[in-house]
């Protein structure tokens, strides 16, 4: 529905002057989304140009209608478009490079795309993406971003925070005492083997070990 008034604003321009260049900048539509009776602010950015004149428009996308709503030059000087409320809708500029479109008491039927042209001595044109205004409505939420856990590390650390009562130091020994135990009853068992044995096997068992 945006696609064809911009064609009509491309044309329209074109028409105005003769000869004269059109470059687009293929920008990102930005949506903004101002209370109902507040003052938004549009900028209109003439960076890396030397603009003589700024041309205002107005695109509402939902009856595919274009609007011509004024024009401003470096001198200060603008007229509006016919039929634009000139108490609401005001000219300026904020710097010698940012003009500016105020909107008095702005209210829904405000709302469409506000683009603007930038013009040189040259007559050398800069067509601007614009931005879209919704007055009174509520801007989308996003959902929450979700943070990846971090990978779980094996082994033991051992900080301030989860370290137990006995410091870090009791992390190994307990493992060191198991190990300890379990080779004491390791040697019991085996103690308690040869003492089983008959006299006989462990008299012929001693023999042995004296002869080698």
């Amino acid at each position: 529905m945006i696609l064809l008034p911009l064609a009509w604003t491309l044309w329209t321009v074109s028409f105005w002057t003769s000869g004269s260049s059109l470059i687009l900048q293929q920008e990102a539509v930005a949506v903004f989304y101002p209370p109902i009776l507040s003052t938004p602010v549009v900028d209109c950015e003439c960076s890396k140009f030397t603009c003589n004149f700024i041309y205002w428009f107005r695109i509402v996308s939902n009856h595919s209608k274009l609007e011509f709503l004024g024009r401003y030059n470096y001198a200060d000087r603008y007229n509006h478009g016919v039929g634009v409320n000139q108490a609401r809708f005001k000219f300026g500029r904020r710097s010698s490079t940012v003009f500016t479109l105020h909107i008095i008491n702005v209210t829904e039927e405000d709302a469409g795309v506000y683009s603007c042209v930038l013009k040189d001595r040259e007559n050398a044109e800069v067509w601007k993406s614009g931005i879209l205004l919704r007055p009174g409505g509520v801007a989308p939420t996003l959902p929450p971003t979700t943070k990846p856990k971090p990978p779980v590390k094996s082994g033991c650390r051992c900080t301030k925070k989860n370290s137990p009562q006995g410091g870090c130091g009791s992390l190994i020994l307990w493992p060191l005492v198991g190990l300890i135990g379990a080779l004491a009853v390791a040697l019991l068992c085996i103690l308690y083997y040869f003492s089983r044995l008959p006299k006989k096997c462990r008299h012929k068992f001693v023999k042995k070990r004296q002869m080698t």
